[in-house]
């Protein structure tokens, strides 16, 4: 059992992602400042807050919603991925290796999720 939310693998994997995705939309066209730069980044840090929210949180019922909102944000994320490579904002060999991150952090997050929906011995 965890101590503290920085402790969750998933939210570790989601803020590698996060700085990723910073990194890579620092090469954005700057008229995309207030489109799609500010989306995803906020799309992406979404990830990460909703897990370290969902952490704390008491009820069974309300940790799952904070980490099905995190969920949401990380395909959030994954359209962006696509709409930067259809804009050439991106080459598609970035958007792999993105998708490859989020993937990652996607598949953790589900692994986390399906711990506690399936944790015998809940204390709400």
């Amino acid at each position: 059992m965890t101590t503290r939310f920085e402790d969750i693998i998933a939210w570790q994997k989601a803020r590698v992602f996060i700085n990723h995705v910073y990194r890579v939309t620092k090469e954005f066209p700057p008229e995309e400042k207030y489109g799609l730069i500010s989306q995803f980044q906020r799309a992406a840090v979404s990830i990460a807050a909703n897990i370290a929210e969902g952490y704390k949180r008491m009820g069974k019922d309300d940790k799952l919603r904070f980490l099905n909102y995190s969920q949401g944000s990380l395909e959030e994320c994954r359209c962006y991925i696509y709409l930067a490579c259809d804009f050439g904002y991106i080459t598609s060999d970035a958007a792999d290796i993105m998708l490859d991150k989020l993937e990652e952090t996607s598949k953790t997050l589900n692994g986390y999720i399906n711990s506690i929906v399936n944790r015998k011995n809940w204390d709400d």
